[in-house]
């Protein structure tokens, strides 16, 4: 396999505010490019069948930050007036892209919303606002330019932690957020927090053959001033490149 020759499917971010899109989307497709992956952007506006098509070209889903909110309605819950709204064609193309990635096995890598978006799809909670819920010791939200906001605590034996770059302790990553998760997601694990105030900042899930993680930061930011988050990207891009489909015969003498 040649270089550039794994296709990424990543929805754009939203689609009430296409001013955020050109501003945020274009951070991930140069992480993405650079990792040696290509990027296959989904539009929001695509018919499910079409986005079944592009889904077949791709090896890997990536899912990133959006400036709204998943409904609470999802994960039982009321809106509170600090929740954000919603973006329903945003959620649509989620589930289409998670379904397609659990059925298949193909890596994941979820970010901010993405990972929020994942933990609802797996029946998680979240907190629908950190300073509402009194969750005021770390400052989540200090703005896109600040690079090294807080700290994160990675759990020993994860797949985070096997990419930490050496002498790359203490985890130092960005931040812009008020929302997170809650309660995990059917067989997610949490593999880092942020110390100050216990927030999570990734989860994983519990599969060793199947490659999904979640970061609530945004690696894509720091992709040209981080190794850990250069790590981050290449191993997903790896997994990309590793994945193949069950073939239709196999699957069938399974079946």
């Amino acid at each position: 396999m040649g270089e550039m020759s794994v296709k990424i499917a990543i929805p754009e971010p939203t689609s009430l505010d296409h001013a955020y899109n050109s501003r945020a989307l274009p951070q991930y497709i140069q992480a993405l490019r650079s990792a040696g992956a290509i990027p296959l952007p989904i539009p929001l506006t695509e018919k499910p069948a079409n986005v079944a098509k592009l889904l077949a070209t791709a090896k890997g889903v990536l899912l990133p930050g959006s400036r709204y909110d998943i409904d609470p309605q999802v994960y039982g819950e009321k809106r509170i007036p600090e929740c954000a709204e919603a973006d329903p064609a945003r959620a649509a193309v989620d589930e289409l892209l998670l379904q397609d990635a659990f059925n298949l096995r193909k890596p994941v890598l979820a970010i901010c919303y993405g990972i929020q978006s994942l933990n609802a799809w797996r029946n998680g909670s979240l907190i629908q606002d950190l300073p509402a819920a009194g969750q005021t010791a770390v400052n989540h939200a200090p703005g896109r330019h600040i690079d090294e906001a807080h700290a994160v605590k990675i759990v020993p034996g994860s797949r985070l932690e096997r990419l930490v770059p050496p002498n790359g302790l203490p985890v130092l990553v960005n931040s812009s957020h008020h929302q997170a998760l809650k309660a995990p997601g059917d067989n997610l694990r949490v593999t880092a927090t942020s110390p100050g105030d216990g927030v999570i900042e990734a989860v994983e899930l519990s599969a060793p053959e199947h490659f999904v993680v979640g970061v609530q930061w945004h690696p894509e930011r720091t992709y040209t001033s981080s190794a850990f988050s250069r790590a981050l990207f290449g191993a997903f891009v790896h997994e990309a490149e590793s994945w193949q489909a069950i073939p239709a015969r196999e699957s069938a003498v399974r079946a």
